[in-house]
């Protein structure tokens, strides 16, 4: 048997795999049954080692495959090309594997993972015919929220459709993050229906974008509005130095956006190297075009100063917190 499962969202990947492994027999006898490759370094004879191994004491023997798709990508267009011996080279290599993953024995199910890969992709094109494939996409507005609903259910929850919206826009399509996030709102809910207000209570993404909107109060120099973000997210429990701590976070990661962008880099190469969830990236790339580099350096300054203060016990952090935005937002005379 070979399953292929490929797409961004890893999460349903990770899930679906167990699944698989459920369908196995016993899970203890399994795990010794289970040999996992790397299929960016994977070569025929490897495979054939392993798959024509009886299992021991089982009837199947499990072999996963990460990442063996991804190492052919764009070798398609060499049929549209002079070839050259590496071209072809590769194409005898994913024809030869090909070959033998759909006729391995029966006693060994195999499992080919992958990210987001091309429908060219040309081991994808041999192998689809004698395999079960699965395509997992990032999930994104209407199938997002049905996630969320299932998933609340599974987890014996219930939740009501604002929050749906609410909870799909604070955490976006992470689903790892979004599991975790309606695991804890269930357990804050105890039974009773998840609200909105459970979201703004809970969900630590809730803090992260009132953090958002008190950076954009600070640089707009809107001190009221700033005061009142902190007064309500430290009388959530949000300590001051977790607050300085984001707020510092988040000017340098406006920072550094700025110059990625300066620098022409695509938006999923910003993602990648700030390590940035959807919500995040976006607020920050919007942060990023608004603001002049010369009032988020001022701001930075400021807010390495007010580190200092309550570090060295100058200030206590709450009190300096305000001083900071009096000092970063002086009302007109």
């Amino acid at each position: 048997m070979l399953y292929i499962l490929w797409g961004e969202d890893d999460f349903s990947i990770t899930r679906t795999l167990e699944e698989i492994k459920q369908g196995l027999g016993d899970r203890a006898l399994l795990a010794t049954n289970t040999v996992t490759f790397d299929g960016q370094q994977l070569t025929l004879d490897q495979l054939k080692a392993v798959c024509e191994t009886a299992p021991f004491l089982a009837e199947k023997r499990l072999v996963i495959i990460q990442g063996l798709l991804g190492r052919f990508e764009n070798r398609g267009r060499a049929r549209r090309q002079k070839k050259t011996p590496s071209a072809n080279e590769a194409e005898g290599e994913y024809k030869a594997l090909a070959a033998y993953l759909t006729s391995v024995p029966e006693s060994t199910v195999l499992v080919l993972t992958d990210g987001r890969i091309k429908g060219t992709n040309p081991l994808l094109k041999q192998l689809s015919a004698k395999a079960q494939v699965r395509t997992f996409p990032m999930l994104r507005e209407d199938r997002l929220r049905q996630w969320i609903k299932r998933e609340a259910a599974e987890q014996g929850a219930t939740i009501s459709p604002q929050a749906v919206d609410l909870l799909a826009k604070l955490v976006g399509g992470n689903l790892w993050t979004m599991s975790g996030e309606i695991n804890k709102l269930a357990l804050f809910a105890a039974g009773r229906r998840i609200e909105e207000e459970d979201i703004k209570a809970v969900v630590s993404s809730a803090q992260e974008a009132n953090v958002f909107a008190m950076v954009d109060a600070i640089l707009e120099f809107k001190a009221g509005t700033a005061e009142l973000l902190l007064e309500q997210l430290l009388s959530r429990g949000a300590s001051s130095a977790y607050l300085l701590a984001m707020l510092s976070r988040q000017v340098r990661l406006i920072v550094q956006t700025k110059e990625l962008r300066r620098q022409r880099k695509p938006e999923v190469e910003i993602q990648s190297k700030l390590g940035l969830a959807p919500f995040p990236l976006r607020k920050t790339l919007e942060q990023a075009q608004r603001y002049p580099l010369e009032r988020l350096k001022a701001v930075y300054r400021k807010l390495l100063e007010a580190d200092l203060a309550i570090k060295t016990g100058k200030f206590e952090g709450g009190l300096a917190l305000n001083l900071l935005i009096a000092e970063l937002c002086p009302q007109p005379r």
